[in-house]
């Protein structure tokens, strides 16, 4: 009679997509749950996304903002990081695919946490991107680091006023809080930082315009602190123009058409597009293996109360590539979500989950602010609004609170006390591949998909007719 061999129980298998907030918090919420977890992203980082502006306009290095995640779960023994670009999603087979450049790699899972998040969206544009770069990526902050710094200095060189005035004028696409930031601080780039760095031209002489197509600034906050923060713009040397839709943007400038239908012409060499978002990709294909789950306008999948798909009780979809009515694309709403789903994850290990029975995820609004400009924010928080410097205070406690690590928090606040009390600045270095690398990727990635049809094309020309 032979001896039995003992069965080892497989340990639940969780495969992460994202690793923002949403993908990360899930991820920690699993370090000591009997769980295996494989967390998949296309980048090697964790982004702190709300403070790429400042990145963008010289205040804080890239590091500080974008932790290597690999270091950050070091000792979550029992999470694995995996560099890759997510090709597929197989509900039904359990299985995720992702690639890092030829190799391929299938992942089984029990449960599934998509945290994919979202890009910026031109709204079937996409060829604005070319010269006006949006703020989603730590190359973005970079590129556009370079385009406005550069700018300045071709307007030193240029002997024509035209290309002078033209250099001179930065334009921001979208007046939500990354672009009241972001105008913001190309101002007080222009009027403090660079003030007397120049012999040619007097950089607070630039026009920097902040332009939305809907009739307020800031929108979601209201119609008082919204007023507010133009009210500072304005008083700072920034131009606001609400109403006018951006029809074309080109290496010159961009074509706008206000709301009584008239279009007019802004030259500007510098371009930023905040104006909107699009869900990732993953959206769409995870919604069109299930019957009954559907997405939004800007590709969001529309998911159950637990914040599951149909048919799929584990299958989550959490932060930005959720879409639940009341639940703004902020990090409290992808830390909220990731938590949630990873208790009903830990529950169903004890058998204690009932997918049938779960309480409905509900938020909880921790408010929302942006930052004008140095010691001038608005914030809201429920029913309370808050303008000036103790908003300001409250968005510097805030944002350091989320930031990943102590040392991050450190040398984030030495560099904020260093900026904000004089006019310096410490991230002022600019390259050439800064401003041009992204292009020269494009045309690049462009060459070799022709190249790759053409290949495809002739190896079909080449096999026997099957007739």
């Amino acid at each position: 009679m032979s001896e039995s061999t003992p069965t080892v129980k497989k340990r639940h298998q969780v495969v992460v997509i994202g690793s923002g907030f949403g993908g990360l918090t899930a991820a920690q919420k699993l370090k000591h749950a009997d769980v295996d977890v494989t967390l998949i992203s296309r980048t090697t980082t964790h982004l702190f996304q709300p403070l790429l502006y400042q990145v963008a306009t010289g205040i804080l290095s890239e590091g500080e903002i974008a932790p290597t995640t690999r270091l950050i779960l070091r000792k979550h023994e029992n999470v694995k990081v995996l560099l890759g670009d997510v090709e597929a999603i197989d509900l039904a087979a359990g299985t995720v695919t992702s690639k890092l450049m030829t190799m391929e790699t299938v992942i089984p899972f029990d449960s599934l946490i998509v945290a994919a998040g979202a890009q910026q969206s031109y709204f079937g544009n996409d060829h604005f991107a070319t010269f006006a770069p949006g703020m989603k990526t730590i190359d973005d902050a970079l590129e556009l680091r370079g385009r406005i710094l550069g700018a300045f200095e071709a307007a030193e060189v240029t002997t024509d006023p035209a290309e002078r005035d033209r250099r001179l004028t930065f334009v921001v696409i979208g007046a939500g809080p990354t672009g009241v930031e972001l105008a913001g601080q190309i101002a007080e780039l222009a009027n403090l930082t660079l003030a007397g760095a120049f012999r040619t031209i007097k950089p607070s002489d630039c026009r920097v315009i902040l332009m939305d197509a809907a009739p307020a600034v800031l929108p979601p906050m209201g119609a008082k602190l919204g007023t507010k923060a133009q009210q500072r713009l304005e008083s700072m040397g920034v131009e606001v123009q609400l109403n006018a839709m951006v029809t074309n943007v080109d290496y010159q400038g961009i074509s706008i058409k206000e709301k009584d239908g008239t279009e007019r012409r802004i030259e500007c060499a510098c371009k930023v597009w905040s104006a909107g978002v699009q869900a990732s990709p993953l959206g769409k294909l995870i919604a069109e293996q299930t019957d009954g789950t559907v997405t939004d306008r800007a590709g969001r999948v529309v998911v159950e109360p637990d914040l599951t798909v149909k048919g799929y009780p584990y299958v989550f979809v959490v932060g930005d590539l959720m879409a639940v009515p009341g639940v703004p694309g902020m990090a409290q709403g992808a830390i909220q979500g990731a938590k949630y789903a990873t208790t009903a994850i830990k529950r169903s290990l004890s058998g204690q989950d009932d997918p049938a029975t779960r309480t409905p995820f509900k938020y909880f609004d921790k408010g929302s602010m942006a930052t004008v400009s140095r010691f001038d924010a608005v914030a809201k928080v429920g029913k309370i609004e808050m303008a000036g410097f103790l908003a300001w205070l409250a968005w510097l406690f805030l944002h350091l609170v989320y930031l990943v690590g102590y040392k991050n928090r450190f040398s984030t606040v030495i560099t904020w006390v260093f900026t904000f009390t004089s006019s310096s600045r410490g991230q002022m270095a600019i390259t050439s591949q800064m401003i041009y690398a992204r292009l020269a990727m494009e045309r690049l990635q462009t060459a070799q998909r022709e190249a790759l049809a053409a290949n495809e094309a002739a190896a079909r020309q080449k096999q026997p007719d099957s007739a």
